[in-house]
């Protein structure tokens, strides 16, 4: 059986090797201590149509030169399935963000429920995701999403994304809410171009 061991070769405890710290306020704190404002991670290509706080229609378009490929999988890449989902999480966000008027500057993943993965999303194809809200509140919302390529279904999830609107925990602060809300404007802009 396997054993963790500290530096010092003693048996880890529980708490050496696993974080104790898994709670929604945590997790926002953690994200906005790590500077929210500049996304590095964006899957959502663009958005095709959007009914406020209802549904929404995005794309993420899979391309070789994402550098997540060449491990997954070196003689056959494919998009990871939790890159699927997370796309899902991302059109669900965006959602959030323009119903609520961009006021969550903190919109993560809760939970995911449910998920189906029926095929492969190679370089090339284009994976249409269709979200459906089914609940919307200022602290958190719960979505159906399917994920499409060319007439395909893909991948099938229900989740839950957990929000925080300005001021609502210790550590934000104005001028940096006000300059998430403003660069979040600009690339749903972008994004429905």
């Amino acid at each position: 059986m396997y054993s963790p061991k500290t530096t010092d070769g003693t048996s880890a405890s529980p708490a050496d090797v696993m974080p104790c710290e898994t709670s929604d306020e945590t997790a926002i704190q953690s994200v906005r201590n790590e500077s929210i404002a500049s996304m590095k991670f964006a899957l959502v290509d663009r958005i095709l149509e959007i009914e406020s706080a209802k549904r929404i229609v995005a794309v993420k378009a899979v391309s070789l030169a994402e550098e997540y490929l060449a491990d997954h999988f070196p003689t056959f890449p494919v998009l990871p399935g939790v890159l699927m989902l997370e796309a899902m999480a991302e059109a669900g966000a965006w959602l959030v963000r323009e119903a609520l008027d961009f006021a969550p500057n903190v919109i993560l993943l809760r939970s995911a429920k449910n998920v189906t993965y029926k095929s492969f999303v190679k370089p090339g194809n284009v994976l249409r995701l269709e979200v459906t809200c089914r609940r919307l509140a200022h602290d958190g919302s719960d979505f159906s999403g399917v994920g499409y390529c060319h007439r395909d279904e893909v991948v099938r999830a229900r989740f839950s994304l957990t929000h925080a609107l300005p001021g609502s925990h210790e550590g934000g602060s104005p001028p940096a809410d006000d300059r998430i809300a403003s660069d979040a404007r600009a690339r749903f802009a972008l994004l429905r171009d």
